[in-house]
């Protein structure tokens, strides 16, 4: 432990901080896991939610300076990527049932 007031003070102030970042860092990839849940489920309208908000999470986190803002924009677009996919593959389904349902 350091033996200067001021040192002391920055020891003190930069665990609070490491805790508190940690615990954003946490947050953040707790939102991440359950959009990525929701996308396996294959579960739109959840998905769309917890996307939303693990969206606004990652935007939170990258304004505070926990993580760079690149991460963050990296992070969106591959859940952006993934959610898309699902959205397709149920359009392709959709399409599917309806040209057979027509056909016959």
């Amino acid at each position: 432990m350091a033996n200067i007031k001021s040192a002391i003070k920055r020891a003190k102030q930069n665990e609070v901080r490491r805790l508190r970042n940690s615990s954003f860092k946490s947050k953040m990839k707790t939102q991440i896991k359950k959009c990525l849940q929701a996308i396996e489920k294959k579960d739109l309208e959840k998905a769309n939610v917890v996307f939303k908000d693990a969206e606004k999470t990652i935007d939170k986190v990258a304004a505070k300076g926990i993580i760079h803002k690149n991460t963050a924009a990296r992070k969106k677009s591959n859940l952006a990527k993934k959610l898309n996919i699902i959205k397709k593959e149920l359009e392709k389904n959709k399409e599917t049932q309806n040209n057979s349902q027509n056909s016959t």
